[in-house]
């Protein structure tokens, strides 16, 4: 990381103890850590300080994470946003990956994987800046990787950083299948049940907003992947 501009992360998370760690350890890795201690606290200072990620807790008091993201949402599309949470069912990663989170992170975690994971995050906002395949057609879809929009007829809608890496990894193999563990890779270098159940919660996203062109299609090959289709 570029001593000249360290990246801002606003940390939102109640438990004091769990904060002060993750807050040492995080400025000891070249980042400026921002605390906050309850969704309010956090949606002013993330209104204030413009940070280039946010991670939050999903249960505190006064606003959960859940509330405060769906508020962020409404004005920023692009900011990388990670849960910490307690919360394990498919269901859970689904509803916090449909107002708009980027990753989740299951307490308790290791700080490595914490530290890799926000790399990976903020790494994919210069990527994405930076690659040479920047649109695809995906039957009256229209693609940009670049600004992570998926857009039909008038219509746009604003993808999260991994959907938008899980989007284009299927479009660059359309009508091929895309091994579970390449993507698994691509998106965070650990092919855990965890992550994978994170990776059902892009892919069930996807579906929904493809869904308004009957001819496209991601298929599952159970055990093996998953595979992007268009019939013309």
């Amino acid at each position: 990381m570029k001593n000249e501009k360290k990246p801002v992360v606003l940390f939102v998370e109640d438990e004091t103890t769990l904060s002060v760690i993750i807050t040492d350890t995080l400025e000891n890795e070249g980042f400026n850590c921002i605390c906050a201690t309850n969704g309010h606290d956090g949606l002013q200072k993330f209104r204030e300080l413009k940070p280039d990620i946010l991670i939050a807790d999903v249960m505190m008091p006064k606003m959960s994470g859940f509330e405060m993201v769906e508020e962020i949402r409404k004005t920023d599309k692009i900011t990388p946003i990670l849960f910490l949470t307690a919360r394990s069912s498919v269901e859970d990663l689904v509803s916090g990956f449909e107002i708009g989170a980027n990753d989740y992170l299951r307490k308790p975690f290791k700080m490595q994987e914490l530290i890799i994971r926000i790399k990976a995050l903020l790494n994919r906002v210069e990527v994405n800046k930076n690659d040479d395949e920047k649109t695809f057609k995906i039957g009256n879809y229209l693609f940009d990787t670049v600004s992570q929009t998926l857009s039909i007829g008038e219509k746009s809608e604003v993808l999260t950083h991994f959907e938008n890496e899980t989007l284009k990894m299927l479009c660059v193999n359309m009508n091929d299948i895309v091994d579970i563990k390449v993507l698994l890779h691509n998106l965070w270098y650990d092919d855990s049940q965890y992550n994978r159940n994170s990776l059902h919660g892009y892919i069930h996203k996807l579906r929904k907003l493809l869904s308004e062109d009957e001819k496209v299609k991601i298929l599952n090959l159970r055990g093996v992947g998953y595979k992007l289709i268009w019939s013309e």
